[in-house]
């Protein structure tokens, strides 16, 4: 089974409290229906029969964490993740705070909150 060569006790911790099994519950949009919800990867298994083996990842919670905040964080703060899930998780977290309004404009344009003078 490979492990990484940077981090690997943290990986390996990572990976044993997950049962070298992929933790995504759906967040990558993708229900899982077929394997009670839990993405059925596991490091090492192949993907499907054109795909190579899958290689789990330890991954922060918060996907859009920087890269070096999340190379800080202690194992019990990531969680395994197989590369197609991670990716689309990042990419629907992305499009979620895109949806949200940015609170530091002050709701410039509401138009709601400033009523016409007469």
């Amino acid at each position: 089974m490979s492990e990484p060569i940077a981090y690997a006790a943290v990986w390996r911790a990572v990976m044993q409290a997950a049962g070298y099994r992929c933790q995504c519950t759906g967040q990558c949009g993708n229900p899982h229906k077929n394997s009670v919800g839990r993405c059925p990867r596991e490091h090492g298994q192949c993907a499907s029969k054109h795909r190579g083996p899958v290689h789990l990842t330890a991954a922060p919670t918060d996907l859009l964490m920087s890269v070096r905040d999340a190379a800080q964080l202690p194992a019990a703060a990531l969680r395994a993740l197989c590369p197609d899930c991670r990716d689309d998780a990042r990419r629907a977290a992305q499009r979620a705070t895109r949806a949200q309004p940015d609170t530091a404009q002050g709701f410039l344009f509401d138009i709601a909150a400033h009523p016409r003078p007469n």
